[in-house]
């Protein structure tokens, strides 16, 4: 095991990022104040549903920890057929944005739903598939956020010059936990926790466009660097296959073969498709202002789209270059950065990884916020809670996920793409078929929908469990093969049946459930039916509203 001197950043690249991250806290100020009209629950949890196409194109881009993490660890670590992967991502606008988007906006503001669960509540007049729905946000969002705080950990511990990180040189991805480490993840969990349960989702909305565009410059100011420091990218490729294997250039990556037909599809249903059914993503289709917003997003969403993701991987395939050997390929983006850029131009770089993790963080913290407070608290504990009070329980709850999550991952998890690839699968086998057929079929029923999603999480939760164990492990030998040289090494790693990713079964295993459970029960009231989707006069009452304040039935 071989060791190297201390790399971390310098003082101008500190004060750099310190810049950016007091820019995000004042915005989340910023929105508190402008927050003057509507409910609370409105207010704080979708921003009176007032976004343009701008805000919810950059919002709707989810990029993440694993956008500027993950994704270029697998590039780094396998070369070009990760551009593979992420190809299908370049027409998710057009399925995300264009497939459900008008409906979800519709519906959602026909049963006056804030939160996920309470647009599948109000839609199959279901309290149990509003619960259900909750507790399955927050499992996979709590999954995900973990890899998230991770992530903006990592970046923090290599800019403070505190405990300068010592790399280690090894097969073995797993890094320590040390001080520097957790003095990041403390300034991190201050930062995002702060702006987020002051400001609500303007707060989150307002970063988001603001981190937006800061990593689309990031991206841009990196990319001649790299490919400078390698030698273009052709040599780059060279060097990355004497550093690995021909597998660099020509596949298989991800320790696992890319190329077949069945994986192929499985990429094109992991982004294309999947990306419909994330909580976050109809989260944001409930706050559109018009449908004339909805079409101007899908444009810009695409164009930024392709100045983000084709760049980074000419980026990080130059990077297998300038940093052979590093510990942890997950540290690879902010790594390159502090070896490549001018100090003050690093830390204008760094807020690129930083504000993605920052900005979808702060999203997912009111998502589960919203589902303890709105979906639990006041459903189930104090449906008659004043305004004031559910005020203190959002701010309060989104603190202590905060914290929470924070605790967690103070044991940094390896391969942080992993860990998002699998709660996403998860949340779009579990909500995305509920959402299609509620949203165009009036037969659906809640208990389709509550097959739809029990289905689709025990077929995904069960592939990854065989592919941890091991079909041998299992009693499954006879009849399912060994997929150990198809995976990780170790720790979360799939089973793919057929050569396909859980994503594809979980949809399919998804869909035939809600089918067939909403076949095989009573169709559903007709006059709700009939509120959600026939013309209405604009003075028509929403099933929610009713629910939630129980005098306006008097007037109905």
């Amino acid at each position: 095991m071989n060791k190297t001197a201390a790399l971390h950043a310098q003082p101008p690249t500190i004060v750099a990022l310190a810049l950016f991250t007091l820019i995000s806290l004042g915005l989340g100020v910023v929105a508190n104040l402008a927050q003057r009209k509507g409910t609370f629950l409105e207010k704080y949890f979708l921003g009176n549903r007032s976004l343009g196409a701008f805000a919810v194109a950059l919002t709707a881009a989810v990029m993440s920890g694993g956008t500027f993490m993950g994704f270029p660890s697998l590039v780094y670590t396998f070369g070009w057929v990760v551009g593979l992967w992420i190809a299908s991502y370049m027409i998710a606008p057009l399925t995300v944005l264009g497939v459900l988007g008008k409906r979800i906006g519709q519906l959602s503001r026909r049963t006056g739903a804030v939160t996920l669960p309470d647009f599948f509540r109000e839609r199959f007049g279901s309290p149990s598939l509003g619960l259900l729905t909750s507790l399955l946000v927050m499992f996979f969002l709590c999954t995900n956020l973990v890899a998230q705080f991770s992530a903006g950990a990592r970046i923090m511990k290599i800019v403070i010059p505190t405990g300068a990180t010592e790399w280690v040189f090894s097969d073995d991805l797993v890094v320590a936990t040390d001080g520097a480490y957790l003095i990041g993840l403390a300034i991190f969990t201050l930062t995002v926790v702060a702006y987020t349960a002051y400001g609500g989702f303007l707060a989150a909305i307002w970063t988001d466009v603001f981190q937006s565009v800061i990593m689309a410059i990031g991206v841009m100011l990196l990319l001649p660097l790299a490919l400078r420091a390698s030698g273009g990218l052709g040599q780059a490729t060279l060097t990355g296959m004497a550093q690995t294997d021909a597998g660099f250039a020509f596949g298989p990556g991800a320790e696992r073969a890319f190329h077949p037909l069945a994986m192929a599809f499985s990429f094109f249903v992991m982004w294309a498709i999947t990306g419909m059914g994330q909580p976050s993503t109809i989260v944001r289709l409930m706050a559109f202002r018009d449908s004339r917003t909805l079409r101007y997003s899908m444009i810009y969403l695409t164009i930024y789209n392709a100045i983000v993701y084709i760049p980074l991987i000419f980026i990080f395939v130059a990077a297998r270059s300038i940093l052979p050997h590093l510990a942890s390929s997950d540290d690879v983006m902010p790594s390159l950065v502090i070896t490549l850029a001018n100090p003050y131009v690093a830390g204008l770089i760094l807020a690129a990884p930083y504000g993605a993790v920052l900005s979808t963080v702060s999203g997912w913290l009111l998502i589960i916020s919203s589902g303890l407070v709105h979906d639990l608290y006041q459903r189930f504990l104090r449906p008659t809670a004043t305004e004031r009070e559910i005020a203190w329980a959002s701010y309060g709850t989104t603190i202590a996920v905060g914290l929470i999550v924070a605790v967690v991952a103070m044991k940094p998890p390896t391969y942080l793409q992993l860990i998002v690839v699998f709660s996403s699968t998860g949340m779009a086998a579990a909500f995305l078929v509920p959402a299609v057929l509620g949203c165009f079929w009036r037969r659906a029923t809640a208990a389709g929908a509550i097959a739809a999603m029990v289905t689709g999480v025990v077929v995904t939760v069960g592939l990854y469990a065989i592919g941890m164990v091991g079909p041998e492990r299992l009693g499954l030998g006879a009849i399912l093969p060994d997929t150990s040289m198809i995976g990780p090494a170790k720790g979360l790693r799939p089973y793919y049946l057929l050569g396909f990713d859980p994503c594809v079964w979980g949809l399919l295993g998804s869909l035939a459930g809600g089918l067939v459970g909403s076949w095989v029960t009573r169709p559903p009231d007709r006059a709700r039916v009939a509120l959600l989707f026939d013309a209405q006069p604009p003075n028509a009452p929403a099933p929610a509203t009713l629910d939630l304040h129980p005098e306006l039935k008097a007037t109905v």
